[in-house]
């Protein structure tokens, strides 16, 4: 499919009722479409699907036309959105040890590129501590300096370890044996049961 096909595919994906936060509907972005204004209607259709619950199908169509453009940012993003419904996502406040006090002196992009370990609770059969991987986007910032503090996304690598994870617990990140972050959990969403793809 091409870019306008996509797009027009993703729309029909979407409850006429759906607004932004700017009551923008699916009926606004069938202009942008009509016009050509396919890189407007594409922030358009993010944004409608950041406020519902949308199928993976349409972050897959989202996700291609971004390629097709050259949208890095934005093809980052629904990729990302998709291995949120496959593998769910938790919502965390997190701070960084400042690079005094901890072995990262360099920002961390905020894209979902990193993999870090995390102490979410789970013992190692000898008892000791067990990690669990989980990649990290940083919500509204492209990188969190050391000591900075974000609202972040997880996606575990693993979702079955972080079943017992609820908000208001607290969880720390690790790049290697030292703890490089804290994070206080605010919502958990589990993966999706039924993944039907467009």
């Amino acid at each position: 499919m091409d870019v306008p096909e996509l797009l027009e595919s993703a729309s029909l994906l979407v409850p006429e009722e759906t607004a932004t936060e700017n009551d923008i509907t699916v009926r606004d972005i069938w202009d942008y479409l009509v016009h050509d204004e396919w890189e407007i209607a594409l922030g358009l259709l993010e944004e409608l699907g950041d406020a519902r619950s949308l199928p993976l199908a349409f972050w897959e169509k989202l996700a291609e036309a971004a390629v097709q453009l050259r949208l890095e940012r934005s093809a980052a993003w629904c990729h990302w959105r998709c291995s949120e419904i496959r593998n769910g996502v938790i919502r965390a406040d997190l701070t960084l040890r400042p690079a005094s006090e901890a072995r990262r002196t360099t920002p961390i992009s905020g894209a979902g590129v990193l993999r870090p370990m995390w102490d979410i609770g789970l013992l190692s059969p000898t008892g000791g501590r067990a990690v669990s991987i989980a990649w990290l986007w940083v919500e509204n910032m492209p990188m969190l300096e050391p000591g900075g503090q974000a609202t972040v996304r997880l996606v575990p690598l693993t979702p079955s370890h972080w079943t017992h994870v609820q908000p208001g617990q607290q969880i720390t990140m690790h790049e290697d044996r030292t703890v490089g972050g804290t994070a206080v959990i605010l919502e958990v969403h589990r993966p999706a049961t039924a993944m039907p793809t467009g």
